[in-house]
C-alpha cells in the first residue's frame, strides 16, 4: 500500500466505527503556552482529558502533525542516525471520551492491524502494565494473539502521564518482530530498530494528585497514537522508515540538486546527511505552514537551529548554497492534498527559509573566524576548552549550533564548556517563558476551587451584551488575587489576540474590579485585585473576601469605554489585513497581533521594509473605508469548512472548532473571528499607524492607533510641528523641514572642523611625548595610556603622528565603558629597516586584555575586555619593538 492508501484505510476503518474524523491541530499549539509544539495527537484535546473542556462528539480520530525537537520529548540528535527517528512526524490516532474503553479499543487495534492490514500475528507483541489484569485478559479473549505475545512492564514503559500531577493510567503497546527469524521478544521495549513500537493504547483512568496519589476520574477515556511513517515502513517491507514513498520524493529533489544519491545505508555520512536534510525540511515547512518563525527564542529558536544543523548536514553534499527552500515545493506535492496549508502557504514558506538560509550562509564566514580568534585565545591562555560564554556568543550571534562548534573545537584540540554553555541557554530560555507567565499563571497558582454547583463551564454573552445577571460556580482565593468563575458572563477572555476584558462584579456585599479575563477550559476566569465591601463602602483587602451558599448570585458589567476602545482596533486590524493583502500583495497573511484599548499591533508575512508610500497608501485606505461607515455581520455557528469556502481567512493564533465565528465587511474582508467588533466600521473614526519594523525574517510589524487615542497623538504632533516653526522663526508658507536640513549640514560641517581641531592639537601632544620618549638606533618607542579622547580623533591623530615621524614605532591605549581600544603604529622608517609590523605586534599585545586585532605594519587596531590587562600589553609591545630594534 501506498502511504497515502494506509493514512486513508485507518480513518476509514474508524469512521466505519462511528468516530468523527477531525482535522489535525496545527503544530503551533493555540492557547497552550506549556508546549512549544504539538508533539502528540492528544494536545488538542488536552483540555477534555483535564475535565476543563467537552467536544460535541465522543469519539474521535484523526492524522496528528507533530514535533519532537525540544523539552521532554527531544528526538534532534537521533535523527539521520537511525531507521525511525524525526522531529517532524505524523501521529495516527483515535480517542474515547467517556464513552468505550479497554475492550473496544484492543480489539479494534488487532482487527485494524491483522484483518485490515494484515500483519503476521505471530510478528506481533502487546504489553500491559504490570498490575492491569484487565487489558491482560482483554487480549487473552478479545484477540487470538498468541499468549505469550503479552508481556507486563513497569511505569517506565507501560504508564502514561501528562505531567507530575493530572489525568494518567495505565498503557497498552504493540510491538512487530522484524527480525530475520521472529525471535525477538528479549528485544520487546530494549530500544532496539529490529523490534519496534508501532501503537501505543492509554487507558486514562486516574488523576495523579500532588501528593503522588492516585484517585479514579468520573470518566475513564482512551487515548491512542500510532507512528505513521512506522507503519508504513512495515506495510512496505522496509527496514527504515526513511526507505518508503513518504520520503522517496525528498531525496530524489535532493539528488537533483546536489548530485549525489541516497544509498538507503545506516553509516555512510551522505545518506546520513540526505536523512537529517529532508526530516528538517518537513519540520520547518510544516511548522512555517502553521504559522511559527524563526527568531532567537523559544519555538522559532528551535526552528533556526534545525534549519541551520541541516545546512550544515548539506556541507556533507558538497552543497554551499541555499537548499531548503527548494524542498518546499516538493512537498507541497507530494503532502498537499492531505495538508492543503502546505500549498497555500508554500510561496511564503520558501521566501521565509530561503532568506533565512541566505542570512545564515552570510555569515557563516564571519562566525569561523570569531571561533579561530577565540580558539587563539584559548591557547594564549593555556586553556584547553571554549568558554561556555564563547560558545553561546558563536550561538546566538553567528547561529552556530553546539554540534558545530563541538566538532570544529575538536578538530583543533579543544573541549568546549557545554555546562556554561548550557547556563547561557537556560538564560535565555528564562527570558522567552517570562511573556508566557501569566497565561501559564492560571495552571501554576495551585489555589483550590471552592466550587458551589456542579457547572464548572460559562457561557459567554458578551457578544449582546455588557451586563448579565448571574451566579458565582467557583472562587479560588490567592494572596494577591480572586479568580471567579460565573455561569454566565459578558466578559470576553483573552484570546485570539484580543486582550480580556475589564469590569465589576457586584453581589449583595461586595463589589468587586475584575483586571483582566482568561480562559481555562470552557471555563472564562475574571481575575479580581480590588474590592470593596458595598456596606461599609470601604476598600477590603480581596484575600479577605468570603462566599458561602447563600450570596452567589450577582450582576457582571464590562467596562463599556474599555470594551469599545478594544473593539474599534480589533476591527481596525481587519481593515489593515485587507488593505495590506490588496496594496502589497496576496502573500500577505496574519502572522500574529494584540489589540486592546489603547493601541493595536499586528504582524504579517513580507519580505521588505515598507516604504513611506506604501504606509501612506495603507493608511490612507483604511481610513476610507472607515468613513465608508459600512455595517460589520458577525456570522455565528457556521461550518468551519463552509466559512473556508467562502473565502474567510483564518487568523494565526486562534482555535478553531468545527463550527466557528465570521466576521464580515461587505466587499472589503471576511474573516474567521471569535473576538469583539464594532458594529460600523464608522465608529472606529480614525486610524493612524505609529511604526512599522522588523520582527523576524519575512515578518513585519505595524502598529497603530484608532479613534480618541490617534486624534490626541495627531494634535500632539501638530502641537509640536507649531512649536519648531515658532522656534525656527518660520513663516506658514516656508517648509520647515528644508530648514531642519540646512540646520544639520551646518551641524555636520562644525563637527568636522571640530573633529580636526581635536586631531590637530592632540597630534602636537602626541608629537611632544613622541619626541621625549626613548630611542633606540633612531627608533623613537612610544606607548601612552590616554582618557576620554574620542576614537577617531585618536586615529586621525596617529597617522598624522607616523607621518611626520618616520623613525617612530608606537601603541596609544584608551578605554571606553571597561571595552580596551588598542592603535599602533609605525612610521616608514621603522618598517623598512627594521621590519616592524604593527600589526602582529598589536595582536600580541592585546592578547593581555582578552582580545585581538590587527591591521597593516604601519597601522593597525585591536580590543578588548580586560582593562588590568592594558599595562601589562603596553610593556609587551614596547619591548617588542626594542627587541626588534636592537637585533639589527
Amino acid at each position: 500500500m501506498k502511504s497515502r492508501e494506509i493514512r486513508q484505510s485507518f480513518l476509514d476503518f474508524f469512521a466505519g466505527k462511528d468516530h468523527k474524523i477531525v482535522r489535525s491541530a496545527p503544530v503551533i499549539p493555540a492557547d497552550d503556552p506549556t508546549l512549544l509544539f504539538t508533539n502528540a495527537g492528544m494536545n488538542q484535546f488536552k483540555d477534555v482529558f483535564l475535565g476543563k473542556g467537552s467536544r460535541p462528539y465522543v469519539r474521535a480520530a484523526d492524522t496528528q502533525k507533530c514535533i519532537r525537537a525540544s523539552g521532554k520529548h527531544n528526538d534532534l540528535e537521533d535523527v539521520g542516525r537511525d531507521t525511525y527517528h524525526h522531529t517532524f512526524f505524523e501521529m495516527l490516532g483515535n480517542w474515547s471520551f467517556g464513552d468505550y474503553y479497554k475492550k473496544e479499543a484492543i480489539s479494534w487495534a488487532w482487527e485494524l492491524l491483522t484483518s485490515v492490514w494484515k500483519l503476521p500475528k505471530e510478528r506481533l507483541y502487546a504489553t500491559v502494565f504490570r498490575d492491569d489484569d484487565e487489558s491482560f485478559q482483554l487480549w487473552q479473549t478479545v484477540t487470538d494473539i498468541p499468549h505469550d505475545h503479552i508481556l507486563r512492564f513497569g511505569e517506565k514503559d507501560n504508564f502514561w502521564e501528562m505531567g507530575e500531577s493530572g489525568p494518567c493510567g495505565p498503557c497498552s503497546e504493540i510491538h512487530i518482530d522484524l527480525t530475520e527469524d521472529g525471535s525477538g521478544k528479549s528485544l520487546v521495549n530494549v530500544g532496539d530498530y529490529r523490534v519496534i513500537e508501532l501503537w501505543n493504547l492509554v487507558f486514562i483512568q486516574y488523576n495523579r494528585q500532588g501528593d503522588g496519589r492516585l484517585e479514579p476520574l468520573p470518566q475513564r477515556h482512551v487515548d491512542t497514537g500510532m507512528g505513521f511513517e512506522r507503519v508504513c515502513a512495515v506495510m512496505q517491507g522496509k527496514g527504515s522508515n526513511y526507505d518508503t514513498d513518504v520520503f522517496r520524493p525528498l531525496f530524489d529533489r535532493i539528488t537533483e540538486i546536489t548530485g549525489v544519491v541516497y544509498k538507503a545505508t545506516m553509516d555512510d555520512p551522505c545518506d546520513i546527511a540526505m536523512r537529517v536534510i529532508a526530516d528538517h525540511a518537513r519540520t520547518l515547512t510544516f511548522a512555517l505552514a502553521d504559522g511559527a518563525m524563526p527568531s532567537n527564542e523559544g519555538r522559532g529558536y528551535v526552528l533556526r537551529r534545525i534549519l541551520r544543523r541541516a545546512l550544515r548536514y548539506s556541507k556533507t553534499l558538497g552543497c554551499s548554497e541555499p537548499i531548503l527552500h527548494q524542498l518546499v515545493g516538493t512537498l507541497a506535492v507530494s503532502m498537499g492534498e492531505e495538508f492543503p496549508e502546505l500549498v497555500k502557504q508554500q510561496e511564503t514558506v520558501s521566501r521565509i527559509v530561503r532568506a533565512e538560509e541566505e542570512s545564515f550562509l552570510a555569515t557563516l564566514d564571519r562566525g569561523i573566524e570569531i571561533f579561530n580568534e577565540v580558539i587563539a585565545g584559548a591557547r594564549a591562555a593555556g586553556a584547553s576548552a571554549i568558554t561556555g560564554d564563547d560558545a553561546f556568543r558563536l550561538y546566538d550571534t553567528f547561529g552556530f549550533p553546539l554540534d558545530l562548534t563541538r566538532l570544529m573545537a575538536a578538530e583543533a584540540g579543544f573541549d568546549v564548556d557545554e555546562s556554561g554553555f548550557e547556563h547561557c541557554m537556560q538564560e535565555q530560555k528564562t527570558r522567552a517563558r517570562q511573556d508566557r507567565k501569566d497565561k501559564r499563571q492560571l495552571q501554576e497558582d495551585g489555589g483550590e476551587w471552592m466550587w458551589f454547583s456542579e457547572e464548572r463551564t460559562s457561557v459567554f454573552t458578551g457578544y449582546d451584551s455588557l451586563e448579565e445577571v448571574s451566579s458565582i460556580s467557583g472562587v479560588s482565593m490567592l494572596p494577591d488575587r480572586v479568580l471567579i468563575i460565573l455561569d454566565r458572563t459578558p466578559f470576553y477572555a483573552e484570546s485570539g489576540g484580543q486582550s480580556g476584558d475589564c469590569g465589576w462584579i457586584e453581589t449583595a456585599e461586595y463589589r468587586l474590579k475584575v483586571s483582566d479575563t482568561r480562559k481555562d477550559g470552557d471555563a472564562i476566569v475574571h481575575i479580581v485585585t480590588e474590592a470593596r465591601d458595598t456596606a461599609r463602602d470601604s476598600a477590603i483587602d480581596p484575600a479577605d473576601l468570603s462566599f458561602d451558599g447563600g450570596k452567589l448570585a450577582c450582576r457582571a458589567s464590562v467596562d463599556r469605554e474599555n470594551r469599545q476602545g478594544t473593539e474599534r482596533n480589533h476591527t481596525a486590524t481587519h481593515l489593515l489585513h485587507a488593505a495590506l493583502r490588496r496594496i502589497l500583495g496576496q502573500h500577505v497573511q496574519q502572522k500574529g497581533s494584540f489589540v486592546s484599548a489603547e493601541r493595536l499591533r499586528f504582524d504579517f508575512s513580507h519580505f521588505s521594509k515598507l516604504t513611506s508610500g506604501e504606509l501612506e497608501s495603507v493608511e490612507a485606505e483604511v481610513n476610507e473605508q472607515i468613513r465608508s461607515a459600512e455595517t460589520v455581520i458577525k456570522h455565528q455557528d457556521v461550518p468551519y469548512d463552509e466559512a473556508l469556502g467562502k473565502g474567510a481567512l483564518a487568523f494565526f493564533g486562534d482555535k478553531y472548532a468545527d463550527r466557528v465565528r465570521v466576521v464580515e465587511i461587505p466587499g472589503l474582508s471576511i474573516e474567521l473571528c471569535g473576538g469583539t467588533h464594532v458594529d460600523s466600521i464608522g465608529q472606529i473614526g480614525l486610524f493612524k499607524i505609529v511604526s512599522e519594523s522588523s520582527v523576524a525574517s519575512g515578518v513585519r510589524r505595524i502598529e497603530a492607533l484608532t479613534g480618541k487615542a490617534a486624534e490626541q497623538l495627531m494634535w500632539k504632533e501638530y502641537r509640536e510641528l507649531q512649536e519648531i516653526r515658532h522656534m525656527l522663526k518660520l513663516k506658514a508658507e516656508e517648509p520647515v523641514t528644508a530648514k531642519i536640513v540646512e540646520l544639520a549640514e551646518s551641524k555636520k560641517e562644525l563637527e568636522k572642523l571640530l573633529q580636526e581641531y581635536r586631531s590637530s592639537a592632540l597630534a602636537d601632544i602626541l608629537l611632544h611625548a613622541l619626541e621625549a620618549s626613548e630611542e633606540v638606533n633612531g627608533i623613537r618607542i612610544m606607548a601612552r595610556m590616554l582618557d576620554h579622547v574620542d576614537g577617531e580623533a585618536l586615529r586621525q591623530a596617529t597617522l598624522a603622528l607616523r607621518e611626520k615621524v618616520a623613525g617612530s614605532a608606537g601603541v596609544l591605549c584608551t578605554v571606553d565603558e571597561g571595552k580596551v581600544s588598542l592603535i599602533a603604529f609605525a612610521g616608514d622608517r621603522a618598517v623598512r629597516e627594521f621590519g616592524i609590523d604593527a600589526g602582529k605586534l598589536v595582536r600580541d599585545a592585546a592578547r593581555n586584555v582578552q582580545g585581538g586585532g590587527g591591521g597593516k605594519p604601519e597601522f593597525a587596531t585591536a580590543g578588548g575586555k580586560n582593562p588590568e590587562g592594558i599595562e601589562k600589553a603596553l610593556e609587551e609591545f614596547v619591548a617588542a619593538v626594542r627587541e626588534k630594534v636592537s637585533a639589527v
